[in-house]
């Protein structure tokens, strides 16, 4: 079961996190001042988070995301929130409830369990709706509120809104908010969230109602902004962006009836190749939340240069098989504390002493560790002859074979004295057995039994066992012979009781059950030996989790050539020969590329840069945003996400594919780059385009990373074109505060000077290089580095009549290079992309005319061309024809009154006798 919680701040009120198991509310605590009577709520997911700020009214949210077994995040979003009140599910995880109890105690808060059905994901969307800064419009200046008698709405927005101020129509209020909440928070991936952002808005509702005697409800309260809560030592990273960026890729089982997936091309499937399932579910935590401490990763950055040492890869390659013998080790020991330990349980414990003592011996040989932390902590708690002790006496006291034979645990000889006499005397039974059936059958009659035996059956004792007479089946039944009492029979054979058994069963007893009572106790006590070492032990395997996943990046860097980055506060981004990380691994030949910016507080810096990056451009001032156009199909949306993957791998710890690089820390990764559309939402395609778009502006900073690929290319082209540039002027305005930005785009008219000037705008506009040529092979034209550089000149093509012979093939006259060059390019190249894969030569010569048309703002040269004698002669019959009936007086009335299609088809026939 997935986890919740909510926290109320003294400033912010915050609904949180998610794991697990169960769900939760924390009420924060900064001043509790009513300021006007007005509250701020803040909403975040990951987990679910939550929380109000009086002054601001602002409701911060974070995306549901994995929690550790430590409950690291929600420990980091307490100390971050400072709650006073907490409320969580009832069906919470008692760990995760003794987690915020024990918090909420030390710091004098309240903590409260809540019923489940207060955090059900349905009844917090329906509450979110409710709010009015989601289902009313916002006011529009320009509307007026009292129009005349005889004016009437010219818009459907207009007519909606006159509706709601009127009636109150709730159905077009929850359409606005439906719409409008993808605006401030991914709600589909995140259900956790919106049940705490519910059980948030209940808790608010009920304290203004008992404090303000208001009984508004949820739409009473006043929520002006919703944004994401950004967390002091980890990135974020939305669902939108892991999907487009391809970070991970669950695949489907091959059968429908099959729920299980598997990991597909992604980057945490090349990058995971761990050996222990505590180091997969780390790595997993480290790519939902790369880290935001310098320190952090820089030291993930030297454990994993000194791995891939070539001195030191044989040793870490050993290291890494050896991380293979330990499990799960925690979770065995809750399951010795449950008392419900298994055979695989055991054997888990003693392997893990066994390797732990052959990872301090591997150690020990690394060279070159000095620095490195994890090497430090894992050779200091592993240093410990407890292991040694723990391993000895687990493989000396449990019998393996014997215990794989009999489906329990069972103990060696020799560890227990009077557990061998009971074992000597269980395995010597069978002749004791024998020899009391001897003796019993000198005394039984040959009539009433030919044969007979003595068995032995734990918890019933040591019986007789006679084969069933056919007279014994009549309705005499079973013969008892004296001083036998019956036990019971099956369809073969009848069991007695006699004097003889049950003085066995008073001088030999039970064995088998003496014998298991034994071993148990000898067992119990063994496991509270090893649980004394419990915690000790779950420290050892948290460090070891830790050096699988080092040893796991560290062998992906060495494997795909990785190059380890220079990490800096300031919010630069200078990278030199970078790579797409899954790309390359698609192609046969890669082509690296190099970039450099900043963001909006480092903008303007020049780098201090080595020789080996002059030429990229270390001199020039480094601007916020970087525009990239250029051909279809050229590599440009490869271009920009190989750079979000760079940053982000380097966060999580890992070396990045690059030449060399400079990367300032990025908080926040935002993307337009996929549309992942469905059925069951009420957006289209371009409204999810928006969404994103008003996701990455509400929240980014200065230290973000947003991508933007052919943003506003999903409705008309001037109103998309408008949007690109509104939003891409209002990232230049920003100044200081503006993120890292990198853009791809076709709206190549609005780089003019009286729209987006590129000689007055501080972006730095780079393009993919082509090279056209003919069929035969002759250069016809490439991209140049100067802005506004044209790679095909349209007119002269059109009066080239040896063009119109050229057999145009696939994949000829157009060549993609995959290579920045710096200047902006304005040719999409889309009609010659289209002639390439079949449109026929004269409707794509025709689109070229018309295009080059439109880019020079000549359209209305289309209105000269000159026609041909027919169609001037058929211009010419229609525009008789129109004048004829013009002229024809409908009005007039009299006796010569003629009928109106005799009229048409005097005038129509007259045109046929014309053309006769």
């Amino acid at each position: 079961m997935e986890k919740q919680r909510t926290i109320l701040n003294r400033q912010s009120l915050a609904t949180c996190a998610r794991r697990s198991a169960g769900m939760g509310i924390f009420l924060s605590r900064n001043k509790r001042k009513q300021i006007a009577g007005r509250r701020r709520v803040n909403v975040r997911r990951g987990y679910v988070w939550r929380y109000l700020v009086n002054l601001t009214c602002k409701l911060y949210v974070l995306e549901d995301t994995q929690e550790s077994p430590h409950f690291d995040l929600t420990s980091m979003l307490l100390e971050q929130t400072d709650p006073n009140v907490v409320l969580t599910t009832l069906k919470a995880e008692d760990a995760f409830v003794d987690l915020l109890r024990h918090h909420m105690d030390a710091n004098d808060g309240q903590f409260s369990l809540r019923p489940h059905k207060d955090f059900l994901p349905t009844k917090g969307c329906d509450k979110a709706l409710s709010l009015r800064l989601l289902a009313e419009l916002p006011a529009d200046p320009s509307f007026d509120e009292e129009p005349s008698s005889d004016s009437e709405p010219r818009s459907a927005y207009e007519f909606m809104r006159r509706q709601q101020n009127e009636n109150g129509d709730p159905t077009s209020q929850r359409w606005n908010a439906a719409i409008r909440l993808s605006n401030y928070a991914s709600v589909e991936t995140s259900p956790l969230c919106m049940g705490s952002v519910g059980a948030l808005l209940d808790h608010l509702a009920k304290v203004r109602a008992v404090g303000e005697l208001d009984d508004e409800g949820i739409s009473g309260l006043e929520i002006r902004d919703i944004e994401y809560i950004a967390l002091s030592q980890a990135m974020q990273i939305n669902a939108d962006a892991l999907s487009s960026l391809q970070i991970f890729d669950a695949e489907n089982h091959a059968s429908m009836h099959s729920e299980k997936t598997k990991e597909g091309l992604s980057l945490f499937g090349i990058l995971n190749s761990t050996k222990t399932s505590l180091g997969r579910a780390l790595l997993r935590e480290w790519f939902l939340r790369p880290s935001l401490s310098l320190a952090v990763i820089q030291g993930r950055h030297d454990a994993v240069s000194c791995f891939i040492r070539p001195d030191n890869w044989t040793i870490t390659t050993s290291m890494h098989n050896h991380l293979r013998g330990i499990k799960n080790v925690p979770r065995t020991m809750e399951i010795m504390k449950s008392g419900k330990a298994r055979l695989s349980d055991w054997q888990g414990i003693m392997k893990f002493a066994y390797y732990s003592v052959l990872l301090r011996d591997a150690l020990t040989e690394l060279s070159h560790t000095s620095g490195i932390e994890v090497v430090r902590r894992l050779d200091q708690i592993l240093d410990d002859p407890s292991y040694k002790e723990i391993g000895s006496a687990v493989n000396s006291t449990i019998d393996w074979d014997e215990s794989a034979q009999n489906g329990r645990i069972c103990v060696r000889p020799h560890i227990d004295e009077e557990l061998d006499k009971k074992k000597h005397l269980y395995h010597g039974i069978d002749e004791v057995l024998s020899n009391a059936a001897q003796q019993i059958s000198n005394f039984v009659p040959r009539d009433y039994a030919q044969t007979l035996n003595v068995v032995y059956f734990p918890q019933l004792g040591y019986l007789i066992c006679v084969p069933m007479l056919e007279e014994w089946r009549g309705e005499d039944g079973i013969a008892v012979l004296d001083g036998w009492s019956f036990q019971f029979s099956s369809e073969a054979n009848v069991y007695f009781k006699s004097q003889e058994m049950r003085d066995m069963d008073h001088h030999i007893g039970d064995v088998h059950s003496a014998i298991v009572d034994k071993e148990i106790e000898i067992i119990q006590s063994l496991q509270e030996k090893i649980l004394t070492f419990g915690d000790t032990i779950a420290k050892a395997c948290d460090i070891c989790a830790e050096l699988d996943c080092l040893l796991s990046l560290a062998e992906a860097s060495r494997a795909y050539n990785f190059t380890r980055p220079r990490m800096t506060e300031d919010t630069v981004t200078f990278i030199k020969q970078g790579r797409h990380p899954l790309q390359e691994l698609a192609v046969d030949t890669f082509v690296p590329n190099d970039v450099a910016f900043a963001g909006g507080g480092s903008a303007g810096m020049r780098l201090p840069i080595e020789d080996e990056m002059e030429e990229i451009g270390g001199n020039d001032e480094l601007s916020s945003i970087v525009v990239c156009t250029g051909a279809n199909a050229c590599g440009k949306s490869v271009y920009l996400k190989q750079v979000a993957l760079i940053h982000y791998m380097a966060q999580i710890g890992c070396f990045v594919p690059a030449e060399s690089a400079i990367l300032g820390i990025v908080d926040k990764i935002f993307t337009r780059i996929q549309t992942r559309e469905s059925v069951s939402k009420v957006q289209s395609a371009f409204m999810i385009d928006l969404n994103q778009v008003s996701l990455s502006l509400r929240n980014c900073t200065s230290r973000s990373l947003v991508l933007l690929d052919e943003f506003g290319k999903g409705t008309k082209a001037a109103d998309g074109a408008g949007l690109f540039c509104g939003v891409l002027k209002h990232l230049v305005n920003r100044g200081t505060s503006c993120p890292r930005v990198l853009v791809a785009t076709h709206f190549h008219d609005v780089f003019r000077d009286d729209i987006l000037n590129p000689d007055d705008l501080p972006i730095t506009f780079v393009h993919m290089q082509v090279l056209l040529t003919s069929s035969k092979g002759e250069l016809m034209a490439a991209s140049e580095s100067r802005p506004g550089a044209v790679a095909y000149d349209f007119q002269n093509s059109l009066e080239d009549d040896d063009q119109s012979e050229v057999h145009i093939a696939p994949n000829e006259r157009i060549t993609y290079l995959y290579r920045v060059q710096k200047g902006l390019w304005l040719n999409s190249h889309a009609a010659l992309c289209a002639e390439i894969f079949g449109i026929p030569r004269a409707v794509v010569r025709r689109a070229t005319y018309v295009s080059h048309l439109l880019s020079r703002h000549e359209i209305g040269q289309l209105l000269d061309e000159e026609m041909d004698e027919a169609e001037r002669a058929e211009l010419g019959q229609a525009e008789d024809v129109c004048r004829r009936f013009l002229a024809w007086d409908l009005t007039r009335k009299g006796d010569d009154e003629v009928d109106v299609k005799t009229r048409l088809a005097d005038i129509l026939g007259r045109m046929d006798v014309d053309t006769m």
